[in-house]
């Protein structure tokens, strides 16, 4: 089954420069808001915004985008009262997906991966059955490991005969600064997260021994430029950090009998402000595309401490996210 990316158009009246201001909040850190509480991504120009995500989430959205303009009439919003109105609208409920998913249990030479939650058996159902699949959500809900998961069971049944990691060498608000070593020590602080979930599935010793063959790559996203990847499977991490063209140049390096995981969080861009994201344009390009799956994840996905849901939903509740 493939899952689409549904979208809708709404526009606020009337239009006021002021209000819309309100709304969006500084930096559109209202609207970050509501895209890491529902899952979804909201565009906008002027009065007129765009809401793309699942169909539930995508009404909610849309619902939760027209009380809070109507409130602006009256009053200045800030981050609390934006993350107040969403505790008490019955968002969460209406977002909340019944339908019975089947499951699909990973299998690792270290365990089985189950996913936990109808967005994460969602999401490893859409990897089975797709050969392209963008998972987008915050930092925690799994998106990532799930897909080094499927990723490793391909590998260890020979569907694939290699796995490339690659993301793009982006610094998120810290200036690293000369990093001495080879091309791989270089890019290795960027892609240590791809490398905690190789090492619990598959044990230090192993993945050591697969990447001097070969068979496990990890490269910078700019070193993909004229490759063509057959019989692969294919993580791009942090995908909000590339620009327009780099996400172009990535999706047209797929070969045959290859698998593509493209993950990433549109409301953690560490862009310059004046570039645009490549993972939220291509949501938009892509959303009604065949044989291309979507897996939106939110905040209530956050599969990781206990405390770690707690904290998140304290950051919330001031308009900022913690989980890098």
């Amino acid at each position: 089954m493939t899952s689409h990316a549904f979208s809708t158009d709404i526009v606020l009246e009337p239009a006021d420069n002021q209000r819309l201001a309100n709304l969006c909040g500084q930096f559109d850190e209202h609207l970050r808001q509501i895209e890491r509480r529902l899952g979804v991504e909201v565009n906008n120009r002027g009065n007129n915004f765009r809401v793309i995500g699942d169909s539930r989430s995508v009404q909610a959205a849309g619902e939760v985008l027209r009380d809070l303009y109507a409130e602006t009439e009256h009053q200045t919003l800030n981050p609390s009262q934006v993350n107040l109105h969403l505790q008490e609208s019955g968002v969460d409920a209406l977002v909340a997906d019944i339908t019975p998913i089947d499951e699909v249990i990973l299998t690792t030479p270290r365990g089985s991966v189950r996913g936990r939650g109808p967005n994460q058996k969602q999401y490893l159902s859409n990897l089975k059955d797709n050969d392209l699949n963008f998972g987008i959500g915050p930092a925690g809900t799994g998106k990532t490991y799930l897909a080094v998961a499927a990723a490793v069971q391909a590998l260890e049944r020979e569907e694939v005969r290699r796995l490339v990691l690659t993301r793009p060498a982006v610094e998120s608000g810290e200036r690293l600064g000369f990093l001495p070593g080879d091309l791989a020590q270089k890019i290795d602080p960027y892609l240590r997260p791809l490398y905690d979930a190789l090492y619990e599935m598959l044990g230090f010793e192993s993945v050591a021994r697969l990447m001097d063959r070969n068979v496990i790559e990890v490269a910078p996203l700019a070193y993909m430029r004229g490759r063509t990847l057959n019989e692969s499977f294919i993580i791009l991490d942090e995908a909000q950090n590339t620009t327009v063209e780099q996400m172009k140049m990535f999706l047209t390096r797929i070969g045959f009998g290859s698998t593509v995981v493209v993950t990433g969080d549109v409301t953690q861009v560490d862009l310059p402000r004046n570039q645009q994201s490549g993972l939220r344009q291509v949501i938009e390009v892509l959303k009604d595309v065949e044989g291309i799956s979507f897996t939106f994840f939110n905040a209530k996905d956050v599969v990781r401490h206990p405390l770690v849901q707690r904290i998140v939903q304290a950051y919330e509740a001031r308009g900022e996210d913690p989980l890098p």
